[in-house]
């Protein structure tokens, strides 16, 4: 299991107010240097964080994995094309949402995924990965469409009401992940996943690899520092 750092909400303090600071690539460093095995970013169609010119700049300063989440749109095909992350996630991506809300829909996606936009990856050398939810015909479709990754949306577990709620959907994502295992794709997981929730889920949910944690993470360290923050976030993962 490795840390995968979500610098997108360093890029909304520095866009709230236009100065060029706190600076996503710099702080894209300190993760690395504090042990992140890699960094993500969501380059979303309205640019409300990430920026292209930011995309450009992770690419020649990440030393680990990048992660480029986005649309299946033509255009984000176009620049992770260009840019050849380790990494292409597709997430939905709602304009009015504030945060990536589900997993995708592989029932609506399936067809457009296989003619328009998995082959335009053909031969990149990218790998793939989908962001779903735990259930089984989502992950039936993932592998049927031939996908290397599936990054399980962790974000209802995270924000679930209370204790039984909570325990069906880790029982959710622990048979969605030996559904994805079984089938030869790579275990990944994030969203709203946090220091208090993340011992339960890396100790519970078998075959996790990567973990994608941001707005958490970045939220601490304006208090303890970034580098203390992912040391913190390490020391979770290797006690599991």
């Amino acid at each position: 299991m490795q840390l995968l750092v979500n610098i997108d909400h360093v890029a909304t303090l520095r866009n709230a107010r236009g100065e060029g600071y706190p600076d996503p690539v710099e702080a894209s460093t300190v993760c690395e240097d504090a042990g992140a095995a890699g960094i993500v970013f969501h380059l979303r169609s309205d640019r409300r964080h990430i920026r292209d010119e930011d995309v450009y700049r992770l690419k020649k300063s990440v030393k680990g994995i990048l992660d480029f989440e986005m649309a299946a749109t033509d255009e984000m095909i176009r620049i992770c094309r260009e840019i050849e992350p380790e990494l292409c996630t597709l997430v939905p991506e709602g304009r009015e949402e504030l945060t990536t809300e589900g997993g995708l829909n592989m029932k609506h996606v399936y067809d457009d995924f296989a003619n328009r936009v998995f082959p335009a990856f053909e031969g990149t050398g990218i790998e793939m990965s989908l962001f779903l939810d735990p259930n089984p015909h989502d992950i039936e479709l993932a592998h049927k469409l031939g996908t290397d990754t599936i990054e399980l949306h962790t974000g209802t577990f995270a924000n679930a009401p209370d204790a039984e709620s909570r325990k069906k959907e880790l029982e959710r994502l622990q048979k969605g992940a030996e559904l994805i295992y079984q089938a030869g794709m790579k275990v990944n997981a994030g969203h709203g996943l946090n220091l208090d929730n993340l011992p339960v889920l890396a100790r519970e949910v078998p075959y996790l690899e990567d973990i994608s944690i941001g707005h958490a993470l970045v939220s601490k360290a304006l208090f303890w520092g970034l580098e203390r923050t992912v040391k913190e976030y390490l020391k979770i993962m290797n006690a599991r």
